[in-house]
């Protein structure tokens, strides 16, 4: 579930506390979550609705200016049910406190060094997590194309692969490519060290 720059600023505000949306199946569920760009949202409702029942003032709830504005961009997507979805700004990504990092505890290393182990293991393709972090370490702000051809991968398994890396605090999207974060960049410094 993806929200426009401006939807998401309205929702840190509390000015924007619905969304709607036409799916064939929901996407987010009463009581999860769902990580954005301003941080964790908080998931309170998901019903289906009736696109007669929809008001002006939901549609503002909503961010739109007006109710024909919502329903020509629900008007967009023929197939499914519209949805409405009440949530709100829950709090900070845990992440971005994660990969400010700068020092590991041995705990911490060996946590991390066990994760990327399983996901290595669990490649198709063989191990690829270290090989990806070293390559964005080297070439920072690099089109994700450009480092998907380094790797020998495809550009979209490349950039699902590498979303995993961010899960683990390991790495950070700029406009244009990735960078290793603070925790990325101590987590290899140790993890070279031991090697050599």
């Amino acid at each position: 579930m993806l929200f426009k720059r401006h939807i998401l600023d309205a929702i840190e505000k509390g000015e924007v506390t619905l969304a709607f949306r036409r799916w064939t199946r929901p996407t987010v569920k009463p009581g999860g979550t769902l990580r954005t760009a301003i941080g964790v949202l908080a998931i309170e409702a998901v019903d289906v609705v009736d696109l007669g029942k929809i008001g002006p003032a939901e549609a503002r709830q909503a961010g739109y200016a007006s109710r024909e504005e919502l329903l020509a961009e629900l008007a967009s997507r023929k197939e499914g049910k519209v949805y409405r979805i009440r949530l709100r700004l829950e709090g900070a990504d845990p992440r971005i406190a994660l990969r400010k990092k700068r020092r590991l505890t041995k705990a911490e290393r060996e946590a991390i060094e066990a994760r990327l182990a399983r996901m290595d293991k669990a490649s198709r393709h063989g191990p690829w997590t270290r090989t990806y972090l070293a390559l964005i370490g080297r070439h920072p702000g690099t089109r994700a194309a450009e480092l998907a051809a380094r790797a020998g991968r495809e550009t979209q398994a490349f950039k699902a692969e590498v979303r995993r890396l961010k899960e683990l605090g390991l790495t950070e999207s700029l406009e244009t490519g990735y960078r290793l974060s603070p925790l990325g960049q101590a987590f290899l410094l140790v993890f070279d060290r031991d090697l050599s």
